[in-house]
């Protein structure tokens, strides 16, 4: 590093000192001072850097390794503890090739490679660096510190992991950000803490109060968090499009708070804008839920509701009432969701891409020969374990969804190879096939799809009897396929 990079300073940046100390409470380690070295060579390179930034410990657990500071030739050591990064570089050895011969005086030790780039490249590798290392590099020296916190590198703070204090980390980061513009952070477009635990509804209303711009919240795992923190986050982020919340059980609607209601129309549900919504695992959502849901969120273009087992044919009634505008769409192990509700979700007709409805035991033939009439144009189908589907649901699928690149119809004892025959004589585009533990499944099936789907990148025939003379008939004609299988004797 440069000399004039390497100055002690511990209040650098408005109100970094304070930070410091807040984030310093927050950990279970104190903070020591590095031991001095004394040097007494001429040439000797002692650096010892005292930084403040918000610690890494709150971020990451504390036995990771330090950061190295780059330099190649020189040996360094690395410890933070606390508040204090402390690097001693030792001077090389003098080295003569005769006691005769007086060596020249050494050249001045050239500067860092890295501190060689420009500020703007600087930043642009920061960009690529996790929001912990991207802490880690705030300790490093002023110039660091400076490029560290540039405002472009925070329109995304990512952090994992099932111990940390994340509502503590939260809050040193948007209290940090927010020292530009008192209260609101307006570069933080895209928070995620999927996994962190320790996640509560405190941590959810420091986000709502501090990011009005937010567009992205992903917080799958966290099974603190109830219907009130993610309220406030929908009435005070207007912009919110992309929300997970999968895994959160306590979550059973999505709606705005009542302040918000009463201040705004009664139409305010249209201006929610949420697109993507992820709230697969939460097993409480009932259908009143889903219609509170569908009422407020009418943008929606992916719905995932996988594993929500209270949801009946009524929760998709209402869901196709408000949603026209669904693209994506997953019922998967909603084990109540039958025949009937397939008929509603055929009103989607020709904007519905993607289709999981597996393990829903109570779909037969008349189910997807709705989906098939009306929606043209799908091209992804899961209908695993629908073990009321058929050869002749197959074949008014394949002859209605030509476009099909994707079909899942594992553990659907009744396909045959009739059913095979028909999907390979009509969805020549199709790239995914799934026909795990199809019984009635033989070898004459797969040649008839390998001859006419030559596209095929993915074929799972895994207990399923079929020969080896199939396997490598498919294996000549779809080139890049990757098979799946359980026979032994193909290699």
């Amino acid at each position: 590093m440069g000399a004039n990079n390497g100055k002690q300073y511990g209040s650098e940046g408005k109100g970094s000192s304070s930070i410091s100390s807040d984030v310093s409470s927050s950990t279970d380690h104190t903070p020591t001072q590095a031991q001095k070295n004394v040097a007494t060579s001429e040439d000797s390179d002692l650096s010892m850097r005292t930084l403040s930034t918000p610690s890494p410990a709150l971020i990451c657990p504390p036995n990771l390794p330090g950061f190295q500071n780059g330099r190649g030739s020189s040996t360094s050591s690395s410890s933070i503890t606390g508040e204090t990064v402390a690097m001693v570089h030792s001077p090389p050895p003098t080295r003569l090739t005769h006691p005769l011969i007086r060596l020249a005086s050494r050249p001045q030790k050239e500067q860092a490679s890295i501190e060689r780039l420009p500020d703007q490249a600087m930043v642009q590798v920061f960009s690529f660096l996790p929001t912990n290392q991207l802490c880690r590099c705030a300790r490093v020296c002023r110039r660091w510190y400076n490029l560290a916190w540039d405002p472009r590198l925070w329109r995304t703070i990512r952090l994992t992991g099932e111990t940390i204090n994340v509502d503590r980390a939260l809050k040193v980061l948007t209290r940090r950000l927010c020292q530009d513009t008192p209260n609101v952070c307006l570069m933080l477009e895209t928070v995620s803490v999927s996994g962190c635990r320790r996640l509560t509804d405190r941590g959810l209303y420091t986000i709502a109060q501090c990011c009005p711009e937010l567009r992205r919240l992903e917080v799958s795992g966290c099974y603190n968090i109830s219907n009130e923190a993610v309220f406030d986050v929908v009435s005070l982020c207007p912009n919110l499009e992309h929300l997970d919340v999968s895994g959160c059980s306590k979550v059973t609607c999505i709606s705005l708070t009542r302040e918000a209601s009463i201040k705004l129309s009664p139409l305010h549900g249209k201006q929610i804008s949420i697109r993507y919504l992820d709230m697969t695992d939460c097993f409480v959502l009932e259908d009143e839920g889903l219609h509170t849901i569908a009422a407020h969120c009418t943008q929606l273009t992916h719905l995932y509701l996988r594993r929500c087992v209270r949801l009946t044919d009524e929760g998709l009634r209402y869901l196709m009432i408000y949603c026209a505008s669904i693209k994506e769409l997953s019922v998967s192990d909603c084990r109540f969701v039958s025949d009937f509700g397939l008929r509603e979700i055929a009103k989607l007709e020709s904007r519905l891409r993607y289709l999981s409805i597996a393990h829903c035991g109570r779909v037969t033939d008349v189910g997807i020969r709705y989906v098939a009439k009306y929606c043209g144009k799908l091209r992804y189908l899961n209908a695993r374990g629908c073990e009321g589907i058929t050869d002749h649901g197959l074949e008014y699928l394949a002859k209605n969804c030509a476009k099909l690149k994707s079909l899942d119809i594992g553990k659907c004892p009744l396909v045959s190879d009739t059913g095979l025959e028909c999907l390979a004589l009509n969805c020549f585009n199709l790239k995914r096939l799934s026909l795990k533990s199809c019984e009635s499944i033989t070898g004459q099936g797969l040649q008839i799809v390998a001859a006419n789907c030559f596209d095929l990148q993915m074929l799972n025939v895994q207990d399923c009897e079929v020969s080896v003379e199939a396997l490598r008939f498919v294996k000549r004609h779809c080139k890049r396929c990757v098979i799946e299988h359980t026979n032994p004797a193909f290699f």
